[in-house]
């Protein structure tokens, strides 16, 4: 089974991160959602964020009762073209390099690497993949091969508008 995660941060410093688990990376329909609201989170910190979003995503895959081969994440896996550890790498080391993690960039970090790019349908604006657990033409291959016509594959959009909708 595969995850795709997305946290929404409110005013009042609560947030909602929702998930759907979904079985084919070409599914249009998710198997099921998961939602959770988080009523204090962490200020963010520049250059750390990841202190302020992983446990929000701890927080939701502590509700996920199957196995999981991937996980899919709004943002960096590594950062950068030197590969700092970003949201997604201490995802990573968090779940024991068990499950692969995957993030989906919408713009880019400095000195991101050209070979994280992608561009689905027909967008002229590229999406920045970057993975941990798998090869990156892997992770990149199976971001491409998400259902939907547009930049953003189905699956990730509907679990941003989700968290957006507070469950």
């Amino acid at each position: 089974m595969h995850l795709a995660m997305d946290v929404h941060y409110r005013d009042d410093n609560s947030a909602c991160v929702a998930g759907i688990l979904f079985r084919e990376w070409n599914s249009e329909a998710e198997e099921s959602t998961l939602v959770c609201q988080i009523d204090q989170v962490a200020e963010y910190e520049p250059g750390n964020f990841y202190k302020r979003e992983l446990p929000c995503l701890q927080t939701l895959l502590a509700t996920v009762t199957c196995p999981l081969q991937t996980i899919i994440i709004d943002g960096f896996v590594t950062l950068g073209a030197t590969g700092r550890p970003g949201l997604g790498s201490h995802l990573y080391e968090q779940l024991t390099e068990k499950t692969h993690v995957i993030g989906v960039a919408k713009n880019k970090f400095v000195d991101t690497s050209d070979e994280t790019r992608i561009y689905r349908g027909n967008s002229g604006n590229p999406l920045y993949i970057t993975a941990r657990g798998l090869p990156l033409e892997t992770a990149r291959q199976r971001i491409m091969s998400m259902h939907g016509d547009f930049r953003i594959p189905t699956l990730l959009r509907k679990v941003d508008q989700l968290c957006r909708a507070g469950g």
